[in-house]
């Protein structure tokens, strides 16, 4: 069984995020999705509208997602690849370059990030059209 991996916030589900988890599970046969834990979110300075079960609730909904996990930490990429057993792993093309040290673990594929949608353009969007 070929094992794949992606992670991100996932918050304010779009087309971009089914994109992405369609083409993830086309490389493999089990696709796995590591979701930042709101912990982690606020580490980075991230805010999320859904809590870290309600997007993993979402996800596990979606028929291209086979398990979910939580990310706490940057470094745990390699311990999450290792543990496993993952073949290739997936990132959007904006973080192209990032995770070239996952090479010496598993295939690294980063996909073109589907155009004019993202979570901060919706935000952007919203804020617009409350003011508007």
């Amino acid at each position: 069984m070929k094992k794949v991996i992606t992670y991100g916030t996932f918050d304010l589900l779009h087309t971009g995020h089914i994109n992405i988890l369609r083409r993830a599970k086309e490389l493999g046969d089990y696709l796995i999705v590591a979701i930042s834990a709101d912990e982690f979110n606020a580490i980075k300075g991230k805010k999320a509208y859904y809590s870290f079960e309600q997007r993993k609730a979402i996800l596990e909904a979606i028929r291209y997602v086979d398990e979910v996990i939580a990310e706490e930490t940057w470094e745990q990429k390699i311990e999450d690849v290792q543990k496993h057993d993952v073949d290739v792993f997936v990132m959007g093309d904006d973080w192209e370059g990032k995770f070239d040290f996952l090479k010496d673990y598993c295939e690294v594929v980063y996909l073109p990030r589907t155009v004019g949608i993202s979570t901060t353009k919706i935000k952007k969007d919203l804020k617009l059209s409350e003011n508007g």
